[in-house]
């Protein structure tokens, strides 16, 4: 069963530019708090009703241009083109692929920080009618919430840096407007996030009935994540350089990576079957915690996705109106080249374009990138080319469209609908057991167990040589040439980390988890600028554009909430 979107109505405020206390008021005046006497209140009924509302919030508050999945954002990673129409088509998401003219008044940037508050506000208005009431499931509830407002804050820390924690359910109006963005060192932001973590840990059960409900293996994997980040210290006041690495935090990054704990999960027999939106594909085995969209629940449209309408091509006939955006780059193409071993070709793979025809190639790519000469979703119906249909910037974002959010056109009217824009009930990922494998690889490869890394490295590269289900016939068809084999030998902790961030790369591509993880890892100025220069030739608009370290690793904190915070805000570094 999935949890349905039960709204109460305080998103109203979003669209407006609220700030961070503004949803808590509205939540105040227009909740069925205000209407129901004090027993009703804290009772069972009215807690769960508060309670789903609060997970209705993380799918009824994104939209197209601010999605949760990130990918509006990932835009700045070397994985992925804005796309579009051009470069005036969403011109502050162009800014800040090019990392040139981002300004603080954007609307984007303030857009992300309302939407997550305004969910965070949500979240503990549940929370405090929760330790107001009692029944069986109380502590339980409460373990989801905390959860769930990790969640928020953690999107928050990966954009913003510097945050105010809303981690007091109970505060006052004035206190909502004292609160700093800079209380709490980097290291104490991210230890305030697993803290929230810990208690859901603790109290929440092995399997839940209702699949969008976290388990203890969701808080696990999750705990392990928020390690990770901690792990790499960014908390020079004046820069946001990686000054050490923590192994403290990379020992509990492998507690709550113990297999022992995810009894109940594993990878699937074939990446694609995490991107299918056919109900005997979601919540698989793999899929550890994910955002649940549904369709017939009674609505016009269902509980749907609508945070890619942007990506679908537009296809005459079939996504009329699609819009192009996120578009796989030539660097994320090239990446999934193989050597005759099978293996990345690390360090070399961006020094020739990939060429389907005289190139091995990792069977990743196809499940990952929609090119010209092949199958789009896999369905022989709608064959891409170099043209418009394709791009609808004429060639300047490339032809490649991305594959892990779209939905094969056959399934018009089931799985994808056409509203103001695309949407499907394809559940979004946001803790699948492949990344849990990568974590405690990266965990161990910092820590000088190259072995135990690499183990767990061709544990994931083994299901990629398996993943051929829907494209099989593409070598016999299609001429392409696929071939990934498994890592042998003994390598040294820099080059087992160099063998992880790859895998990273090429198993999570398009997945929003790129540019955050060149962030953590202090990688992002020397990766980008070489991509950009690299890549100028594929696609233009990289002409003017440079990474500035210490200052592009964040977004600035909008200016909109500076001017209402009354100087308990500060802006981060890099003179913005």
């Amino acid at each position: 069963m999935k949890i349905k979107n039960i709204i109460y109505g305080c998103l109203a405020c979003c669209a407006g530019g609220a700030t961070l206390t503004s949803c808590s008021d509205f939540l105040d005046e227009h909740t069925p708090q205000a209407t129901l006497s004090d027993e009703q209140v804290k009772s069972p009924e009215n807690a769960e009703a508060m309670v789903v509302s609060a997970y209705a919030v993380f799918t009824s508050s994104e939209d197209i241009n601010s999605s949760y999945s990130m990918w509006n954002f990932d835009v700045r990673s070397d994985d992925a083109y804005k796309g579009g129409s051009g470069t005036s088509d969403g011109d502050v998401f162009h800014q800040l692929e090019v990392q040139q003219g981002v300004l603080t008044t954007n609307w984007n940037i303030n857009d992300m920080w309302v939407r997550l508050y305004n969910s965070i506000s949500r979240v503990n208005s549940a929370i405090a009618l929760l330790n107001e009431s009692d029944f069986a499931l109380k502590q339980q509830r409460l373990a989801e919430m905390k959860f769930l407002r990790a969640y928020a804050h953690f999107l928050l820390k990966r954009l913003y840096k510097h945050i105010p924690f809303v981690v007091n359910e109970n505060l006052t109006y004035d206190e909502y407007n004292t609160l700093s963005n800079t209380a709490y060192t980097n290291d104490e932001g991210w230890q305030l996030i697993i803290d929230d973590l810990t208690e859901a840990y603790n109290t929440l059960p092995e399997t839940q009935a209702d699949k969008g409900r976290p388990t203890k293996a969701a808080a696990a994997a999750f705990l392990s994540k928020v390690y990770l980040y901690k792990a790499y210290h960014q908390d020079d006041a004046g820069s946001n350089r990686v000054t050490s690495v923590s192994e403290e935090d990379l020992n509990n990054v492998i507690k709550f990576t113990d297999p022992a704990l995810y009894a109940n999960y594993g990878l699937e027999d074939d990446l694609h079957n995490n991107f299918r939106p056919e109900e005997q594909y979601e919540n698989g085995k793999e899929s550890i915690w994910a955002i649940q969209y549904s369709r017939n629940d009674g609505s016009t449209y269902g509980n749907l996705n609508w945070s890619y309408g942007l990506i679908p091509p537009n296809i005459p006939g079939a996504t009329d109106g699609g819009c192009d955006f996120y578009k796989p780059s030539q660097n994320l193409v090239n990446a999934y080249r193989t050597g005759a071993d099978g293996l990345p070709l690390l360090d070399t793979f961006n020094e020739k374009d990939y060429d389907r025809a005289a190139d091995n190639a990792d069977p990743r790519l196809f499940l990952t990138v929609g090119m010209p000469g092949l199958p789009y979703m896999f369905n022989k119906n709608y064959m891409m080319e170099e043209t418009s249909i394709w791009s609808r910037s004429n060639g300047l974002y490339g032809y490649y469209v991305s594959l892990k959010q779209n939905v094969d056109p056959a399934l018009i009217g089931q799985y994808l609908i056409k509203g103001s824009y695309w949407a499907s009930s394809m559940n979004r990922i946001v803790f699948r057991y492949a990344d849990v494998l990568l974590m405690r690889a990266e965990a161990y490869a910092q820590l000088g167990q190259a072995d135990r890394a690499l183990q767990l490295v061709n544990e994931v590269r083994s299901r990629a040589a398996k993943s051929t289900q829907m494209i099989g016939s593409y070598q016999n068809l299609y001429g392409v040439k696929m071939y990934v084999a498994n890592y042998k030998g003994s390598y040294s902790k820099d080059e087992a980390l160099k063998i992880v961030k790859m895998e990273r790369r090429l198993e999570l591509g398009m997945e929003c988890e790129r540019f955050f993880d060149l962030v953590r890892w202090g990688d992002a100025a020397t990766v980008l600028n070489k991509y950009y220069a690299e890549e100028i030739d594929h696609c233009a608009i990289y002409t003017a554009a440079h990474f500035t370290a210490d200052k592009d690793e964040y977004l600035p904190i909008p200016f909109e909430q500076i001017s209402a915070a009354n100087g308990h805000y500060t802006q981060n570094i890099g003179n913005w």
